[in-house]
């Protein structure tokens, strides 16, 4: 047993993982390949002649457990008496190497603990595998933007800054691109430049959840653009509105925006001026399609009859009419031009009804009819603006047009 005792402390000190167990399980290993290798011999000698068998037994000898064999003459009788001797040696030994005694697993023990931290490239068992405390990578594909936000600095900040990350990653690759970006060296300079132009800390959030593209625009590019704007004799605060309530305005090339400008200068046959006015108040005209604002004002000619002038009256006044929607624009059109009576004229003079809801044009134009006041004629008297029949508050329009109390109104309703 002496030659395997040194065999296992070589092993164990030349081992390198923190798992013992594995360690006496290579060793078993091994002497159970020997064990093969040397029963083999014992039958390859058993069969060869008697000089050989006695250099055998000779090697034999030398690497067994402290049991050495007697030979005596080599004579037929001693070498089956050999043999007997030989195998009963490997019979011995393979009950005692299951069995490793308390004092040399202590041994054991006391070398490891002496045993220097292990290498990042060594191999470390399965109980020592789970004992490992590791943060969990980045997920590969997901899709929300939240499963990031907790491991993303650029993430994080932006929704310290009011962006809603689950309207962007409802947009266009715009997830992806929030990812690659670094908040100190891509986004910050931007928000820096937003901020110089005008838009306000509590826009940055809206704005970037709107546009997040924007993050990604050369910052020369975003510089020209600007100016750009200032070379059309638009001063600083009308840019700062026109890219607060149009973020996708600097997502737009110069080439783009002159064309635009062209369009409703040319086409609208509007004044320099309008065309400025026109713009700052509803700066989306330069961002959006241009078929429905063709459509628009094809409908405001051909089927609304308005002349040309009385169109660009309406559109300085009323931009929105140029994006409303046609279904609602013709409807609200025919009951105020056919059925209450309100000729093009007045209509050009106050647009904004177009704006109001047609359900309250028609609940107060019945109310005002059911008691005899609906006056629309600025000739007649008792004359009512189209401006306070849908501007005012339901408690002001009953007591200073209608002549009555809001219950009467209320009750008159219910009738319909």
């Amino acid at each position: 047993m002496a030659f395997w005792a040194r065999q296992i402390s070589r092993r164990c000190l030349s081992v390198k993982t923190s798992n013992v167990a594995n360690s006496i399980q290579q060793l078993r290993k091994s002497h159970r390949t020997w064990i093969q290798l040397h029963e083999l011999s014992v039958l390859s000698l058993l069969r060869t002649d008697n000089q050989f068998f006695q250099r055998g037994l000779k090697t034999y000898q030398s690497v067994s457990l402290g049991s050495r064999l007697q030979s005596t003459n080599s004579s037929n009788g001693q070498i089956v008496s050999s043999e007997s001797n030989l195998l009963s040696p490997v019979n011995h030994y393979q009950q005692q190497a299951e069995i490793i005694p308390s004092s040399d697993t202590e041994t054991l023990y006391e070398v490891w603990e002496d045993t220097p931290p292990l290498s990042a490239l060594e191999e470390i068992s399965e109980e020592e595998a789970v004992q490992i405390v590791a943060e969990p990578p980045l997920p590969l594909g997901s899709f929300t933007l939240r499963d990031y936000v907790d491991r993303s600095e650029t993430l994080s900040k932006l929704v310290l800054l009011g962006v809603d990350l689950s309207k962007v990653e409802k947009r266009p690759h715009a997830g992806q691109l929030l990812l690659r970006l670094d908040f100190e060296k891509d986004i910050r300079k931007r928000l820096l430049f937003l901020k110089d132009v005008g838009v306000e800390d509590h826009q940055l959030g809206p704005f970037l959840t709107q546009n997040p593209y924007i993050l990604a625009v050369d910052m020369e590019a975003l510089e020209t653009r600007v100016a750009y704007l200032k070379s059309k004799k638009f001063g600083k605060e009308a840019v700062a509105q026109m890219v607060s309530r149009a973020p996708f305005l600097l997502s737009f090339s110069v080439e783009r925006l002159d064309n635009r400008l062209g369009f409703f200068q040319k086409e609208l046959g509007l004044s320099v001026q309008k065309t400025r006015d026109l713009v700052v108040r509803l700066p989306r005209l330069l961002t959006g399609s241009l078929e429905p604002i063709k459509e628009n004002w094809q409908v405001c000619q051909v089927e609304l009859g308005f002349r040309r002038n009385e169109i660009q009256q309406i559109v300085s006044k009323i931009p929105k009419i140029l994006t409303a929607n046609k279904r609602k624009l013709t409807e609200t059109f025919d009951y105020l031009h056919n059925v209450m009576g309100i000729p093009h004229h007045i209509l050009t003079n106050f647009p904004q009804v177009f704006n109001s809801k047609l359900l309250r044009v028609k609940e107060r134009h019945m109310f005002l009819t059911f008691l005899g006041r609906a006056q629309y004629d600025p000739a007649q008297p008792s004359y009512i603006s189209l401006d306070k029949l849908v501007s005012m508050p339901d408690e002001v329009f009953c007591t200073e047009i209608a002549k009555a109390s809001v219950k009467d109104f209320e009750k008159f309703l219910k009738t319909l």
